[in-house]
């Protein structure tokens, strides 16, 4: 009887992490508070806690208990609430230090925008939501100013995350769609459709477009490093409420030009 090939060899043959393993569920609820603070708040409650992640109250408090005595978490006496704690600041940082297919892509991002006065973003999926790695804001408009490293938006509702989807595996698609419909409930059909529709624009054109937020339009297209890790990118611009995608012809080729760009560079660094 043939050997079963070890996790580690089909992680590298399937490209996907792959442990027999079982995980830690409480360190995955403890991670689930984690995510729970958000730019913008100072602290959060055992309260706000428990009906951001849904975990029950009881577990909340013993969990917090523990980030707290490791670092992760803060208690505000005046505020009385948590906030994180400052080790989480150097793993961000060590993180970005990582990024390499950042490090390459931002000047390149950076030029644009400045040269374009247009919003360029790059961006990849934590559950439900893209994280921004990386944005710059230079619209003549001030909207989405305070879009910086690590905002958070959407995945189901934006171009960014449809762009996303676009660039994943089929499988780790079909999955990911399954627990964005468990998540948005009545209000995925519609959403299912939108998906589809830019999915469809994704491989017949290369990218897709999105009108998340009135006044501002996004194209976005996924990328993939020659290592296999997968990002979006993404620019944004302000149109008339009566824009369609005839107008956005220019946007679109600034996004193909710098994607290709980016690619290109990416290809040249032999660690990516």
């Amino acid at each position: 009887m043939p050997a079963t090939p070890s996790t580690r060899s089909r992680t590298r043959a399937t490209g996907s992490f792959v442990r027999s393993t079982p995980g830690s569920h409480s360190l995955e609820r403890g991670l689930q508070l984690l995510r729970a603070f958000r730019l913008g708040g100072r602290t959060l409650g055992n309260a706000e806690l428990a009906e951001r992640t849904g975990l029950p109250r009881p577990t909340v408090s013993r969990l917090t208990r523990s980030l707290v005595d490791a670092g992760f978490l803060a208690y505000d006496h005046a505020q009385q609430g948590y906030r994180l704690g400052a080790v989480c600041l150097t793993l961000a940082l060590v993180y970005r230090a990582s990024e390499r297919a950042l490090e390459v892509a931002l000047p390149l991002m950076r030029s644009l925008a400045e040269g374009r006065h247009v919003n360029v973003g790059l961006a990849m999926a934590d559950q439900l939501e893209m994280v921004y790695l990386d944005s710059v804001r230079l619209s003549r408009r001030g909207m989405f100013r305070r879009i910086v490293p690590g905002s958070r938006i959407p995945i189901a509702s934006t171009a960014l995350g449809c762009a996303f989807l676009a660039g994943m595996a089929a499988a780790d698609r079909r999955a990911l769609l399954a627990r964005l419909r468990q998540a948005h409930g009545a209000g995925w059909p519609t959403l299912q459709r939108q998906i589809a529709a830019a999915l469809a624009s994704v491989r017949t054109r290369g990218f897709c477009r999105a009108q998340w937020q009135a006044g501002m339009v996004s194209v976005a297209a996924p990328l993939r490093t020659p290592g296999g890790d997968l990002y979006a990118l993404n620019v944004s611009f302000p149109v008339p409420a009566a824009s369609t995608q005839e107008d956005d012809e220019d946007h679109v080729g600034l996004l193909r030009r710098l994607a290709a760009d980016i690619q290109a560079a990416w290809g040249r660094q032999a660690d990516l």
